[in-house]
């Protein structure tokens, strides 16, 4: 175990970049000790730490530290692959792994997510809107910093301003010579060679066998990495992307899964891609981005970890209570089997829209779509719309619930809506679109209810 990754190259070696399609071995740092506990004022420990909550599961969380050189990359145009420019870019970032204590609770699956950076920081989306089924099904989470909007975008902002300590040697730009993100992709394919292939460097996973590396993510970087990088390096097994940033390419074998939600579907760009034996696509009413789960995960790391929370002025009532990340549950379970006997998931219905508008029924729920318990036997509004577009608010969805002579309208009392309910969580398991567990919360959850009491 290290206890601080050097800042100086002398004591780090910079493995050079090859201008060739493949992805060399990064230098692997770790685990990364933690000095504080977590809430500590030094913040000298990973940020958006969930080290107790998995340890009380039979998980382990660790940071390690990559460091190497990359490449830099063109981008002709679809459909073209990639090309490099050059190499030999110096860059430090971090990967955050989340995974079974035990071999034998190891499915062998790592789902590697490219971290968003929105509002200059990292969520781990996908952590926290699937954590318990992560756990449930075995698998490793890791978190990959490459998005500079995450990490330094601006002095006293992202990983490094939130713990100069910590996370002060980190450099995606090559010492600030290269804008933006262009070492992202080349930073990403080389985040999961190490956890393939650990031979001879630190394994991030500890010794645990992995067999697949789903590359996930809720930034647009990933459509781009997926048509322009992938072909060139093929580092990743199969492709999870939720929210809509762009279509992906059609003529690749690999597999790739897109989860769409409310929000996506009303934007005026949004566009239909088909779906086929290599690509599905999924449209799942009211719901958003942001929604009311994922801000009961990250609200108190927020808290503890010291980030603004000030309340948003929105539009409307914020934050949609239909639970996307039940699909996003079962879409990975089909994505899994999908690499695995080469069966495609189930196709779902669309969204219903009149132009770019969408549908909605009297109580200006969504029509269409894959429809959730907690959307079809509505007791409130939920919707993946909301404003204003100049801050957060547009990515939370809102929520109003019914008054009561409404409810009474709709269940005649609240055995009525416990039924309703069960039929409609039975319904969405037969169709593939979430798994029994999720079912069983969304009855238990009706039935402690209070409607029609």
């Amino acid at each position: 175990m290290v206890k601080r990754l050097a800042l100086g190259a002398a004591v780090l070696v910079v493995l050079a970049v090859t201008l060739t399609a493949t992805a060399p071995h990064p230098l692997v740092a770790g685990p990364i000790p933690a000095s504080a506990v977590p809430g500590d004022p030094s913040h000298d420990y990973p940020f958006f730490s969930r080290a107790d909550e998995v340890q009380r599961v039979g998980y382990v969380e660790e940071e390690f530290f990559l460091q190497g050189t990359a490449a830099r990359y063109a981008f002709p145009g679809p459909p073209a692959y990639a090309t490099i420019v050059d190499g030999g870019h110096a860059y430090t970032t971090r990967i955050i792994v989340r995974r079974p204590a035990s071999p034998e609770h190891f499915s062998g699956t790592v789902v590697m997510e490219m971290q968003n950076g929105a509002n200059s920081q990292e969520w781990d989306m996908l952590w926290a809107a699937s954590r318990e089924h992560f756990v449930r099904r075995g698998h490793a989470w890791i978190g990959v910093s490459v998005i500079n909007a995450g990490v330094a975008p601006a002095p006293g902002k992202g990983l490094k301003g939130w713990s100069p300590l910590r996370y002060g040697a980190l450099n995606l730009t090559d010492g600030g010579t290269i804008p933006g993100d262009v070492l992202a992709y080349d930073i990403f394919s080389q985040a999961a060679e190490a956890v393939r292939h650990p031979e001879g460097f630190v394994d991030p996973m500890g010794g645990l066998p992995v067999r697949w590396i789903i590359a996930a993510s809720t930034t647009q970087h990933l459509v781009t990495y997926h048509n322009s990088i992938h072909p060139l390096v093929g580092v990743f097994d199969a492709f999870l992307k939720v929210l809509f940033h762009g279509n992906f390419r059609t003529d690749l074998q690999t597999p790739v899964f897109q989860l769409a939600t409310e929000f996506d579907v009303a934007k005026p760009s949004y566009a239909r891609q088909a779906s086929s034996d290599r690509f599905q696509r999924w449209e799942v009413a009211g719901t958003a981005p942001h929604d009311a789960h994922i801000q009961e995960e990250t609200q108190p790391l927020m808290i503890r970890d010291g980030l603004a929370t000030g309340s948003l002025v929105c539009t409307l009532p914020p934050f949609s209570r239909v639970p996307m990340f039940f699909v996003l549950n079962a879409a990975l379970d089909h994505l899994i089997g999908w690499l695995e006997d080469g069966v495609p998931p189930p196709g779902a219905p669309d969204i219903a829209r009149s132009g770019n508008l969408i549908q909605r029924d009297g109580y200006g729920n969504a029509l269409g779509g894959i429809r959730l318990a907690e959307h079809e036997v509505a007791t409130a509004t939920n919707s993946g719309v909301n404003g204003p577009a100049t801050n957060s608010c547009s990515t939370f969805g809102w929520f109003k619930p019914f008054d009561a002579a409404t409810l009474a309208l709709l269940y005649r009392n609240h055995g009525a809506f416990v039924n309703q309910t069960t039929r409609q969580a039975h319904d969405t398991v037969k169709d593939g679109f979430i798994v029994q567990d999720d079912a069983i919360t969304t009855i238990q959850r009706a039935a402690q209810s209070t409607f029609g009491k």
